[in-house]
């Protein structure tokens, strides 16, 4: 049985998770302030800016390892070469006398284009210059003339080093927090969570009624989003441990085909081909992939593993008595059978190829590893040798515009504090798009909460520095949870962290409740800046982006359907499948942003919609790769097949052209639908240009989807596989192998044919209700309007 206690010990190792993040970063803190605090004078006369230490200390150690943290010494390093070596200079030459908030400010835009510019830096790099440029130019101006050229940005670097230096301590002190053991631990609970899932899939595919199903099923699909948790910490630490990693991801694909079978909606229970001796075999099946996935748990290589009892002949010998399903009800029970079968050859050790593929996984790795770390100094020359695209320019200028603004308008309010608007722009820069309201409204929140802690906190222990500076901990801890939040999420966090930090771990800077207004202020301008500079060279809406993304991939998509064959290399289908993979990624994203962008004077953005549209592509993509891996199964098998079976395969790939001629269709008439902006702006076109159409013609090239039509291929499909698998004769073990595996995967592809209509189906319901709402004066018939657009531009 499932371990059914998933969630608390989910809970429970999450709570240990931002306990020790917590406990990492307070410790980093304390480390800090007790140099800056209780330090000799002479090195805290060195170390002039202890806020930015505390900076530096939150961007680096944030949920890192110690590896993350040498690496961030690079990067801290290579950070202050490009920001601190230039502002020397700078200040040597025009002298910080003579600086005004302007010329501040032009020079903070000036060296951010720099930092900003070349692609290859690492974010936490760049993020930790442009701080040091906006400590460094901003405060020299504020001190006039008694700003040292040289020795001023001697200190801003003097204190990055303090926070750097308190990372690694940090890192190492009570043991050394590392990255292969926070791999083993997840491997470790991603491989019980895999197992509890597998165990529950088959219990539910063999209860005897529906609600025992249902039940089983339920539990499934809450440990796996307890698996998706786990997989996406285990991806930050994949050149640790690559092997492991990637047969994590190949048990959470297939456990992704069971979950797809035994939850489609038609599937009844008790399974009618259920029979004692196709159960104990089930039920060996799954008890041989458990067992394989403990090598997961224990991180070992597959080559020590020894393939447990009973083995694969023994597990596999009731799955040769199937026969072609004579109804399309039968089709998913044979999917999943397919899918614990691939499920378990895919999991056993091949040490033909094992040494050559971890030979190459090491050297691709100690590349790349070279590369990440920053040792690789010719790779740092590259990166400044930077293509010159438009991309990357208007970035740069983006950036370099945002934090020029945000200095100019923070000196114009208060010369004393005009650096706050400066930092938080400078240290919060995203490498991509972003949901720009959503982002800058919790950085301001989380800033907001964070300094009022700070100032309960001064006012509680006003007089007891070290019960002030204890007192962080807890909010360390706090903010490990915020940052892990829907709510507030990483931006968010940080943001609560600085805000506390900067109060509680400093003294002699006024009264406290003066700095957090000022503070808070001085952000507010720095995101207001940001805000404005998004929207000018953001000006497309995430909703508009959107839309335009579907367009694009319900195109790609009917390349997909276009690129299946039984007769053909697979590659092209891969090769596209990977192509509409990326394409719904990025629509999801545009989805997310849309869903939280203001709407202002615009349309609201029809989020259910497009979230009916993204599960039904994110199905699609699945389907697509499982129809790939029947069809190559059936490609090796069709060696063995005799010259006189060629006729049936040839029968299959017509019934295949038949699915692909209609649900091609109706992707591609959903395409032609989507690129319309507005019914009435078509019309007016039509009318205009004294067009017409004729919708007949539309609907024999375009023909609908229809249930009866759809269920006649399936039904002919079948048959044709049942004459081409009946023609294999021999009692031989081989010949029943191969008889067995042609079953499972040509019910295979026959599930998948038949879930692409349904998911077909389902996004021209979804295409409509989009039309719907964006038109919803007009009555919307999605072939009359592909027959318009195609009247139209053709």
């Amino acid at each position: 049985m499932p371990n059914l206690n998933e969630h608390s010990n989910r809970a429970r190792a999450m709570l240990f998770s931002c306990l020790a993040s917590g406990y990492r970063a307070a410790l980093a803190c304390t480390i800090v302030g007790l140099i800056t605090l209780y330090g000799p004078p002479s090195l805290q006369r060195q170390v002039a800016f202890p806020a930015f230490s505390y900076v530096t200390v939150i961007l680096i150690v944030t949920d890192a390892t110690l590896g993350d943290t040498l690496h961030g010494c690079w990067l801290a390093f290579y950070a202050t070469v490009q920001s601190v070596g230039p502002a020397i200079l700078s200040l040597w030459l025009i002298g910080p006398a003579r600086f005004t908030s302007s010329t501040t400010a032009l020079m903070v835009a000036l060296a951010a284009y720099v930092v900003a510019l070349p692609e290859g830096t690492h974010l936490i790099a760049k993020r930790i210059a442009l701080g040091q440029i906006v400590i460094t130019y901003v405060i020299g101006f504020i001190n006039g003339e008694h700003t040292e050229a040289v020795f001023h940005p001697v200190h801003v670097a003097a204190s990055t080093a303090v926070g750097v230096l308190a990372c690694v301590l940090a890192l190492l002190l009570p043991y050394p927090r590392l990255a292969c053991r926070e791999v083993k631990q997840n491997c470790k609970q991603v491989a019980e969570n895999a197992s509890d899932r597998l165990k529950l899939y088959v219990k539910a595919f063999c209860a005897e009624d529906n609600t025992s199903a249902l039940a089983s099923i339920s539990q499934a699909k809450s440990f796996a989003i307890g698996a998706t948790k786990l997989l996406q910490n285990i991806k930050r630490y994949q050149a640790i441990l690559p092997k492991s990693s990637g047969e994590i991801t190949r048990s959470r694909d297939s456990l992704k085909r069971d979950g797809m079978a035994v939850t489609s909606a038609a599937i009844s229970y008790p399974v009618r081909m259920l029979d004692g001796e196709l159960k104990e075999g089930l039920l060996g099946l799954e008890e041989n992939i458990c067992s394989i996935i403990k090598r997961v748990k224990s991180c070992l290589p597959c080559d020590s593993l020894t393939v447990p009892e009973p083995n694969a002949e023994n597990v596999t010998k009731s799955l040769q008595a199937l026969a072609i399903p004579t109804t399309t009800q039968d089709l998913p029970s044979f999917f999943f059978l397919f899918c614990m079968k691939l499920l378990h050859s895919k999991s056993l050790p091949k040490p033909s190829i094992r040494g050559q593929d971890i030979l190459v996984k090491k050297n691709e790795g100690s590349a790349n590893s070279s590369k990440e770390n920053g040792l690789n100094f010719n790779w740092v020359w590259r990166s400044w040798a930077v293509k010159v695209n438009t991309k990357r320019l208007v970035h740069a200028f983006k950036c370099s515009l945002s934090l020029g603004l945000a200095v100019l308008f923070g000196l114009l309010y208060s010369k004393e504090n005009g650096f706050w608007s400066g930092l938080p722009v400078a240290i919060s820069l995203a490498a991509a798009r972003e949901a720009t309201f959503k982002v800058a409204n919790v950085k301001a929140q989380g800033t907001v909460i964070g300094t009022v802690y700070g100032v309960l906190g001064c006012f509680l222990f006003e007089r007891f520095l070290p019960i002030r500076f204890l007192s962080l901990l807890p909010w360390f801890v706090f903010t490990s949870f915020l940052r892990r939040s829907r709510m507030y999420g990483q931006a968010g966090g940080i943001s609560a962290v600085i805000g506390a930090v900067l109060i509680l771990g400093r003294k002699n800077f006024g009264p406290p409740s003066e700095f957090a207004i000022a503070r808070i202020v001085e952000t507010f301008i720095g995101l207001s800046c940001s805000i404005m500079v998004d929207l000018m060279f953001q000006p497309t809406r995430a909703s508009t982006l959107a839309k335009a993304q579907l367009s694009t991939t319900l195109a790609t998509l009917h390349d997909c359907i276009g690129s299946m064959s039984l007769q053909a290399n697979q590659a092209n289908l891969v090769e596209n499948q990977k192509r509409l993979k990326m394409q719904v990624n990025e629509m999801g994203k545009f989805i997310g942003e849309a869903e939280v962008e203001p709407n202002f004077w615009f349309l609201p953005f029809h989020s259910a919609c497009y979230s009916k549209l993204l599960g039904s592509l994110t199905k699609m993509v699945d389907l697509l790769l499982f129809s790939a891996q029947s069809v190559s199964l059936l490609e090796q098998e069709s060696q063995k097949i005799e010259a006189s079976s060629k006729e049936d395969v040839r029968k299959l790939d017509g019934d295949l052209e038949l699915l692909k001629n209609m649900v091609g269709s109706s992707i591609k008439r959903c395409e032609d639908v989507t690129m319309v902006k507005s019914l009435a702006v078509l019309e007016k076109q039509l009318e205009k240009n004294n067009i017409s159409y004729d919708i007949e013609l539309g609907k024999s090239s375009n023909p609908n989807l229809d249930e009866h039509a759809m269920e006649k291929i399936i039904t002919c499909y079948l048959q044709h596989s049942k004459e081409l698998v009946g023609k294999i004769q021999g009692v031989e073990d081989d010949q029943k192998e191969l008889k067995s595996q042609l079953v499972l995967s040509l019910s295979a592809l026959g599930f998948c044919m038949q879930s692409l209509i349904r998911e077909t189906k389902q996004i021209e319901e979804g295409i409509k209700e989009v039309v719907q709402c964006e038109n919803p004066s007009s009555n919307i018939n999605l072939v009359e309007i592909s027959c318009k657009v195609h009247a139209l531009y053709n």
